[in-house]
């Protein structure tokens, strides 16, 4: 039962974000997979609404990818607190 908690947590370790090169990464493939979809969205709807489409899965990604660079900023900030903390001497 212990090794498949361990493992368990192995797997998790996988879907965490912890670098800034790991998010860029990621926002990468966001951006690739929306260009993607923005595309069939222009040649599905022709015209102007076909372009808003476009443009509202250009938003997306920019406002995710912000979202997530933010969050890795926040996290290392507050691993830096905590350590720290855990440094400062105990009276």
């Amino acid at each position: 039962m212990e090794t498949d908690k361990s493992v368990l947590k192995k797997v998790k370790r996988l879907f965490v974000i912890k670098t800034r090169f790991e998010a860029y990464l990621i926002i990468f493939a966001l951006a690739l997979g929306a260009m993607t979809r923005g595309a069939h969205y222009t040649l599905e709807y022709p015209g102007v609404g076909g372009y808003l489409l476009f443009a509202a899965t250009t938003g997306a990604v920019f406002l995710g990818g912000a979202k997530i660079l933010d969050a890795i900023r926040y996290e290392q900030e507050a691993r830096k607190r905590e350590a720290a903390s855990d440094q400062t001497p105990k009276t």
